[in-house]
């Protein structure tokens, strides 16, 4: 029989808020984190706002020594997981770290050490002088080697990388690695630093972010009409992944099973979705099936919904299309209007949303929506205005990354079945 896995601890360091509690209250109430950016000039860019992290100073959380050690991608990892362990309740001196792992996921790594580290060489006279952790600081996988570090886990430790479905990708890993038995406990999630100029700069190349710079609050509005871009985000989410029974042996506080994931590619272009939503498609109708559920098991949808005006339209088709007549019953709201895109971290946040309401029975909205695009499938049942309280049993996840892949989770109420 494959061994269940079960959500036993949560972390979150967010646009709309720097623990878990604060950030899903302010989620829930439909707040805004966007505003204008406030980390360098940019007087010179076609977007001059995002979902900053706010009130956040790094010697709040660790020593001045440690911070020149750390990309912020990587302090923002080690915050939200410090929450989630917290959370988790885990007994650190007593647990068998051997069979603990951590399975981070982030799709730029060290881009603010990157960025910062050429532009003062480039302002030099050739010699290279370079911060000796300028390697360690930039690499992709260094939040999963300090996590483990930090903490002596001695297991599974990698990093994933799909772009936007990163995270996702990572904790449908992690499910995976404890089912097989090759763990007990998992540390997963996602971080992302790239309010930069070389993030917003780039993506602004790609005519991909909102330029709605005269209301910043109300750029990201999935499904609307007058969308025109996402708002760049920030962050950082860290899920505590245990086996069922082990977590029912320690007593662990669980707020929902990871019951199945699915991972597919568009095989179509770099950075389009398939018009059609082919791989989107997929990629929920295999993770319905390794959760051993069908499309009227599941209640709510968190969608990848970036605000993107043909990635939001092929999305909902792939839904439309998988959960047909069903979908009038599927409640979908798109958080992404009230954090933007944190990109890498988007699904771990995205994934925390979906727990929290399965445990609290309630839906946050789709802010800034007003005027539904008439291009979308018809019957959406799209949350928006206000917060929904409804008995949610089963939740569903999707991300999406530049170069076609596809990742969703499904988590569901535990039951003792």
């Amino acid at each position: 029989m494959q061994r269940r896995v079960v959500v036993t601890g949560l972390g979150a360091l967010a646009p709309l808020g720097n623990t878990v509690p604060e950030f899903w209250n302010n989620l829930i109430d439909g707040r805004s984190g966007a505003a204008p950016i406030t980390r360098f000039d940019t007087s010179k860019f076609k977007t001059r706002f995002a979902c900053e992290i706010k009130n956040y100073d790094p010697l709040n959380y660790f020593e001045k020594a440690e911070v020149r050690k750390y990309d912020p991608f990587t302090q923002y990892a080690l915050v939200s997981t410090h929450e989630a362990l917290l959370d988790s309740g885990l007994n650190l001196d007593t647990i068998d770290k051997t069979r603990v792992g951590v399975i981070w996921g982030s799709g730029n790594g060290g881009f603010q050490t990157f960025q910062n580290e050429v532009i003062d060489f480039a302002k030099g006279d050739g010699t290279p002088r370079l911060n000796p952790f300028f390697i360690p600081k930039v690499i992709v996988d260094i939040a999963s080697g300090w996590i483990s570090i930090k903490y002596g886990f001695m297991g599974p430790n990698f990093t994933t990388v799909s772009a936007c479905a990163t995270s996702t990708t990572a904790i449908i890993d992690a499910m995976n690695y404890i089912r097989w038995g090759k763990a007990d406990v998992i540390v997963t999630g996602g971080s992302e630093a790239a309010i930069n100029e070389a993030g917003i700069g780039g993506f602004n190349a790609l005519k991909a972010l909102s330029t709605r710079n005269d209301d910043p609050a109300t750029a990201s509005r999935p499904f609307d009409v007058d969308r025109d871009g996402f708002v760049m985000g920030e962050g950082s989410g860290t899920l505590i992944l245990e086996e069922y029974e082990y977590a029912k042996r320690r007593g662990a506080k669980i707020y929902a099973e990871v019951a199945g994931g699915g991972m597919s590619a568009d095989a179509f272009h770099i950075t389009a979705t398939h018009p059609e939503g082919k791989g989107a498609q997929l990629g929920m109708k295999w993770a319905l099936e390794d959760a051993g559920l069908q499309i009227e098991d599941v209640d709510y949808l968190n969608p990848h919904a970036t605000s993107t005006p043909k990635g939001d339209e092929s999305e909902m088709k792939a839904v439309a299309s998988l959960f047909g007549s069903h979908t009038k019953n599927l409640l979908i709201s798109a958080t992404k209007s009230a954090v933007g895109h944190m990109l890498g971290a988007a699904g771990a946040i995205e994934a925390i949303i979906c727990i929290q309401a399965i445990k609290e029975g309630v839906i946050p909205p789709t802010i800034n929506t007003k005027n539904l695009d008439p291009d979308l499938p018809a019957g959406l049942n799209i949350v928006t205005g206000s917060s929904v309280r409804k008995d949610i049993r089963v939740a569903m996840s999707n991300t999406f990354g530049f170069g076609g892949h596809n990742a969703t989770a499904v988590f569901r109420k535990v039951s003792e079945n």
